[in-house]
């Protein structure tokens, strides 16, 4: 790990730690500044991720850093500000905007260095809206979550090249280790979702909240259109939960019934063991309907040994080679989506194999959770010897 100074302490500051690749993140990075001798922090509402935080050394700090009300906001940075001078904080790193508002001004009082990491692709419709983005490049440095994010950045903002950094989003390979999955886990989690014993159906998982961008009216649409051609060899798990986005699932499920899916495709909910979801699985899906600024449910598959179906936009780019570890498919597409699926399920046994080894190799040279934290950390002692 890089050299950091023995007293070093991060304060990283997240909405909440309810589950998304910006939370396991900031937990993964507090783990390796515990490891190096530091002291980690995470500023933030709480949520389901706080136990494994504090089970791994960090230290949690409760306070509404969710909220966008401005008076909200300058109490956060009123806090922050008291926390950096108590705990003697190195590094402010903030990775949602609204909580870098007040990560910011507290870093700018106590003249503590201030980095943020871009986790997503923000909308941008209006100048006002452009300035609030903009607030993750007013630190020292920016890290982006992959080289589509970081071209990203630069444009959008103006920034300068050598202010951003890529560091691609760490998978936890030795969590996501088939060699680890056994047959209990799978059939556990089989019994849980009613699934039965296996019926020789191909089965497809979509890992990630329910919510619109990630793209779950493409597949229903497209199973619905294999349904009409006579195909119903296939069995589709949505796997994760709605936060609340109940009128959306509402949609989803009328969709499913509309088109006769519901032997086909199951919303199961949240899943804590994604690794042997996978491992039940035969495919996974990621059909964004938005530019994923990396697409960790699109290597955390492959890790496991599982081939992909992606959107063919944003960092799925460079996560997913066409045809060797996946396949990648027109944004919102059914029909193309309803081909991709049927070639899928046409392809034998060992093509399968072959491609999950590739997919499994390539992750672990290239998405490591190892590599992403000793880049980050990398990134905080070139800050601290910047400024000292």
């Amino acid at each position: 790990m890089a050299n950091l100074p023995p007293d070093f302490a991060l304060l990283q500051v997240v909405p909440e730690l309810e589950t998304g690749g910006a939370e396991q993140t900031a937990i993964d990075i507090a783990q390796a500044v515990v490891n190096a001798g530091g002291r980690a922090y995470v500023a933030t509402r709480g949520g389901r991720m706080a136990s494994r935080l504090e089970a791994d050394g960090g230290r949690l700090v409760l306070m509404p850093a969710h909220s966008k009300n401005p008076l909200v906001m300058m109490g956060n940075a009123a806090r922050l500000i008291d926390l950096i001078r108590k705990e003697k904080i190195s590094i402010v790193h903030a990775r949602s905007r609204a909580p870098a508002f007040s990560a910011l001004w507290a870093a700018h009082a106590t003249r503590v260095p201030f980095v943020a990491t871009y986790h997503g692709i923000y909308n941008a419709r209006s100048g006002l809206k452009r300035w609030y983005n903009a607030v993750m490049t007013r630190g020292d440095l920016v890290i982006a979550n992959s080289d589509y994010t970081r071209d990203h950045v630069i444009a959008a903002h103006d920034a300068a090249p050598d202010k951003v950094i890529s560091i691609p989003r760490g998978v936890d390979l030795a969590r996501f280790d088939p060699r680890k999955v056994t047959a209990a886990r799978v059939q556990a989690l089989r019994d849980l979702w009613n699934l039965g014993k296996a019926d020789g159906r191909t089965v497809f998982v979509l890992g990630g909240r329910i919510t619109r961008l990630k793209g779950h009216r493409t597949i229903v649409d497209a199973a619905a259109r294999l349904k009409a051609e006579g195909r119903t060899d296939f069995l589709i798990l949505f796997v994760g939960d709605d936060q609340g986005r109940t009128d959306y699932r509402q949609e989803v499920e009328d969709a499913i019934s509309a088109g006769g899916l519901s032997d086909n495709i199951k919303l199961v909910g949240h899943c804590d063991d994604m690794p042997a979801a996978y491992r039940l699985a035969d495919f996974a899906l990621l059909p964004s309907t938005q530019p994923e600024s990396f697409g960790r449910t699109a290597v955390e598959p492959q890790a496991m040994g599982r081939p992909v179906l992606v959107s063919d936009h944003g960092g799925a780019r460079e996560t997913v080679v066409e045809g060797e570890t996946g396949w990648r498919l027109p944004v919102g597409d059914a029909e193309a989506w309803a081909r991709g699926l049927s070639q899928a399920m046409d392809t034998d046994a060992t093509r399968r194999r072959t491609m999950g080894d590739a997919g499994q190799a390539r992750a672990k040279k290239l998405y490591s959770v190892e590599a992403m934290c000793e880049a980050t950390l990398a990134v905080y002692a070139r800050i601290l010897e910047s400024r000292a």
